[in-house]
């Protein structure tokens, strides 16, 4: 492909900014958002919150109404209730438009990634699989990118960037995935095993690669973590509708309340024989004052900050439910191979060293397209000095996930490679058993953490090959944090026991479920829901899509498989497994902002309760003067105050709600006694407090 076909990607730097939050959002744009929120078709959204926009309404008619002499409160007190309520609602828009801000920048920043080239389309691919780029060249065809479809195969070479979202089925290429992931280091990316998958928009450097598109226009990953950071496409998660129905039904209970309190008001003057009725103007301030508008003005806020929070750890979460429930998980699997380890395992040694092992584990390799298959043969060509070739006739047996093993038959032979127990059953089936030496062999390369595999030449075991692994640097610390954070980690492979036993402790996991199958994986995820359990897993073969689909919380690994990524509703950009530490915290920090900020809010009405209460009877009942705590200056001021007040706290929470409460990993009964000490006792005092101060700055300036 031609360098002058393609524009060239983005700097890394702005892939940056659109994989985090970013901190400079206009305030004039969060402004001309709340004004245009002001549509009823939008407030209505938010009952509690359209409730202070109806009261809103009425008290500027009533304003209107006094300035025509049909007043039943001062109008220049009733301008300023009205006028203030008008703020709650904007400061409440404001709120949600600065949180929505952050999205929309995100989307805008990653709509920048996106690049039309000019792609090789492969028409009529040539015979067998080719091993050279010039062996396809003659078969291209030159179309704009946007014009593929799912199933087309293309050809991109070094320089060339790849023109959608696909899987690798021939080649071998050194990939810059910066301008998604913000990794300036290159992967390597080939066709076999779980690194074959491929994200349009990316570069390949170094060789050459057939890529079979995986999305239609449109339905590209970069396409899909636009959608999943636009605001507009966020669902509400069930604790938050559980939430908004709590908070309506409180404001139903309030709005009855009140209700009563004009005709109770015209009665009490009977009975007393003095005082003046309550103003509506009173009544709806007091309604507004005591519904939860803190919490209402900012639930919105909460879960789409939550979202971008994930986005900012360079995780694209599908929607708000995989982040709240992220907050709740107690297990977590994780896929050994690839997640808690680097994953290139490699063949490093034979036991025995024998000539005929080589020779015969590199011809079953020979239908192994995964890189530990390949190694194996690598291993084999360097100890014989040249790769054996099989005789003309030859029938291969291609490596599988269910078997567990690759093979060939020959003329009068079968030889086949796979894990311990596959190769068991394989020899049980024509009467055989392991023998000692080698069974002895497989468990002496299990306990040193490597993965043996048995090579058989009909009946005879001929011996074991031995893959080596890696567990990634910091796992065992990372894996202490979630255990005090009451999450249990349980380990997944298809090693066998003892190998799987070596990394688990050496890892430093809770559990582990070895020789395991895709329906194994499922089976125990089934089990721990069946058990009431949130099960979340990470993982990034396309053996683990079932179990992704499965799970509650599914983190699929950026460097994953193209059915990964589509199982999963979590994408974790630096495909580290650990990642899910971050998710957790996320999810316990939505549901602590929301649940201190519920806490905050309702506090806040015992303050509110004794400014207005007071203030809207003490004419008839004098004696409620006691109530009045605070010693407000008069009962216009209390009133004033507490609205005021009742505005402005929105104003004040909305960075609390933005960057969300900080998760400790401490016990709940723990993190219980701290939210009601410090939202609770804090909701509590802070309104006596802030009521106290603006009534004192009314007085000052003469405003009452």
């Amino acid at each position: 492909m031609s360098s002058h076909l393609e524009p060239s990607l983005p700097h890394p730097a702005a892939a940056a900014s659109a994989r985090r939050t970013l901190s400079g959002i206009p305030l004039g744009t969060a402004l001309k958002e709340s004004l245009l929120k002001l549509r009823p078709s939008t407030q209505v959204r938010n009952p509690v919150m359209f409730t202070v926009y109806v009261g809103s309404m009425l008290t500027t008619l009533l304003w209107i109404a006094g300035l025509f002499g049909h007043a039943d409160a001062g109008t220049g007190f009733m301008f300023t209730v009205a006028a203030w309520l008008w703020f709650t609602v904007l400061f409440a828009n404001f709120a949600e438009a600065l949180a929505e801000g952050r999205g929309k920048q995100q989307a805008a920043a990653l709509r920048g990634l996106r690049t039309t080239v000019i792609a090789r389309v492969v028409q009529g691919v040539p015979a067998g699989t080719p091993t050279t780029a010039e062996a396809y060249r003659g078969h291209v065809a030159e179309r704009p990118s946007g014009s593929l479809r799912k199933g087309d195969i293309v050809l991109v070479e070094a320089g060339g960037t790849i023109p959608g979202d696909g899987e690798i089925i021939a080649g071998i290429a050194s990939v810059d995935e910066s301008a998604i992931t913000g990794e300036s280091a290159p992967v390597i990316r080939e066709a076999g095993g779980d690194f074959s998958s491929v994200t349009g928009g990316t570069r390949v450097l170094s060789d050459w690669i057939i890529v079979q598109v995986a999305a239609n226009p449109g339905e590209s990953f970069l396409d899909r973590m636009i959608a999943m950071v636009e605001s507009a496409r966020r669902q509400k998660t069930p604790n938050e509708i559980a939430l908004n129905i709590l908070l309506v039904g409180l404001t139903l209970v309030f709005l009855l309340v009140v209700a009563t309190l004009l005709p109770f008001s015209f009665f009490a003057i009977s009975a007393a024989g003095q005082g003046t009725a309550i103003a509506i103007t009173a009544l709806v301030a007091l309604l507004v004052c005591l519904i939860p508008t803190t919490i209402g003005g900012l639930l919105s806020a909460i879960g789409v900050a939550g979202m971008s929070r994930m986005m900012r750890a360079n995780v694209i979460a599908t929607s708000g439910r995989a982040v709240e429930a992220a907050g709740d998980v107690d297990v977590l699997l994780l896929d050994k191979t690839g997640t808690i380890t680097f994953g290139n395992r490699q063949a490093s040694a034979f036991h025995p060293a024998a000539d005929v092992l080589a020779r015969a584990a590199c011809l079953a390799s020979q239908a192994d397209e995964t890189p530990e298959g390949r190694s194996i043969a690598a291993l084999a060509a360097r100890q014989l000095g040249q790769a054996p070739e099989a005789a003309a006739g030859a029938v291969f047996v291609p490596f599988s996930a269910h078997t567990r093993m690759s093979g060939v038959d020959l003329a009068n032979r079968r030889i086949r490679k796979g894990a311990v127990d596959a190769m068991q059953a394989w020899l049980a089936e024509q009467g055989a058993a392991l023998p000692e030496a080698v069974a002895r062999a497989a468990d002496d390369a299990g306990r040193r953490g490597s993965t043996p595999l048995v090579v058989c030449d009909g009946r005879a075991a001929l011996g074991v090959v031995e893959l080596k692994d890696i567990v990634k640097p910091g796992m065992r610390e990372r894996f202490g944090e979630l255990r005090r954070m009451g999450i249990k980690t349980v380990m997944i492979t298809g090693d066998n026991k003892l190998t799987a036993a070596a990394i688990a402790a050496e890892a430093g996991v809770d559990d582990f479920l070895a020789e395991a199958t895709p329906e194994d994986k499922l089976a125990l995820i089934r089990q721990y829901q069946s058990e009431g359990r949130l099960v979340a897993m990470t993982g990034d073969g396309t053996n683990d899509a079932p179990a992704l689909a499965q799970a509650d919380v599914a983190v699929a690994m950026g460097s994953g498989t193209q059915a990964a990524k589509e199982a999963g509703n979590m994408v974790d950009l630096d495909s580290n497994p650990t990642k899910l530490l971050e998710v957790v915290e996320t999810g316990k920090a939505l549901l602590m902002t929301r649940g201190s900020l519920t806490t905050f809010s309702i506090a806040n009405d015992v303050a509110k309760y004794f400014a207005i209460i007071p203030a809207i009877f003490v004419s008839t009942y004098p004696q409620l003067g006691a109530l009045n705590v605070m010693r407000l200056a008069s009962p216009s001021s209390a009133i004033l105050s507490a609205v005021i007040f009742n505005a402005l706290v929105i104003v004040f929470l909305i960075p609390l709600a933005l960057k969300g409460v900080r998760y400790r990993p401490v016990g709940a009964a723990s993190l219980l006694r701290r939210n009601l000490a410090i939202y609770g006792l804090g909701g509590l005092l802070v309104p006596f407090i802030g009521i106290k101060l603006i009534d004192w700055l009314l007085v000052v300036v003469h405003l009452v």
